[in-house]
């Protein structure tokens, strides 16, 4: 099958109309008429996962972040990036990345969070970045905290327990998602999912009286893998074979 092909379909699942002006989504390395019979999905183009698509002969690796982000003014094969590219075009690899589109994107990665997390009548928080739905029941902060942890199979993540009230509306936001602290709390929201919070935006969101649970970037963004992976199964079926990235994890550890 072209790539051509493969590329419509992710076009109708993540339009790149709804990427931010500073992303780089799209079709970035490779040769757009390529034919693919192998797919790896993925959240990074990381070393492991190049290693993984040479190993299986995959074609085509469709991943979350871009693997070239910034402009780029030379291609240096003895820097991380360049060697990467190298390994990639020696191999014959394309790769395609869906970064903030899919994030607003409808079924993208912050409906897949939010469903993870057992979120009922879901809105756009105001951006579409983000989502705010209601619990089937009312919770403690802490026992929802222990809940996030679990289902997004976390090593640790962070709270901000700014009361000890019982909690039902949440916002969530996949990836780095700070920005919208004072979104969330204007909605309406007991508490706000995402990751990537500093100390000053921590302690605004205490002041202001909205819980927070940092669950790592990671964590919040990976649960899209699958449900990329199983979209194309179902456009394509024995057509293609599609692999998704089952061996990654976060880059922090805990010691």
């Amino acid at each position: 099958m072209k790539c051509q092909k493969i590329l419509q379909r992710m076009e109708e699942i993540a339009p790149k109309n709804l990427a931010e002006d500073w992303d780089n989504p799209g079709f970035l390395v490779g040769n757009f008429n390529c034919d693919v019979k192998k797919i790896l999905v993925c959240l990074d183009v990381d070393c492991r996962a190049i290693d993984f698509a040479i190993e299986n002969e995959v074609d085509l690796i469709i991943s979350h972040h871009p693997i070239i982000f910034r402009s780029m003014k030379n291609l240096r094969t003895d820097l991380p990036l360049g060697s990467r590219i190298e390994k990639l075009l020696t191999h014959g690899i394309s790769v395609f990345a869906a970064h903030t589109n899919l994030d607003s994107a409808e079924g993208g990665v912050n409906d897949v969070l939010a469903e993870k997390l057992g979120l009922i009548e879901v809105k756009f928080l105001e951006d579409s970045f983000g989502r705010i739905g209601k619990l089937s029941e009312k919770i403690s902060v802490r026992d929802f905290a222990e809940f996030v942890k679990k289902v997004l199979n976390a090593d640790h993540i962070r709270l901000v327990e700014s009361n000890s009230k019982l909690i039902s509306k949440i916002a969530v936001c996949g990836g780095a998602g700070a920005e919208f602290i004072d979104k969330a709390k204007f909605h309406g929201a007991d508490l706000f999912v995402t990751s990537d919070v500093k100390y000053h935006e921590a302690q605004h969101a205490f002041e202001i009286g909205l819980n927070v649970i940092d669950a790592g970037h990671f964590y919040t963004e990976f649960p899209i893998v699958h449900v990329i992976a199983e979209k194309l199964r179902e456009s394509f079926g024995s057509e293609i074979e599609i692999l998704e990235d089952t061996g990654s994890g976060n880059f922090f550890k805990i010691i």
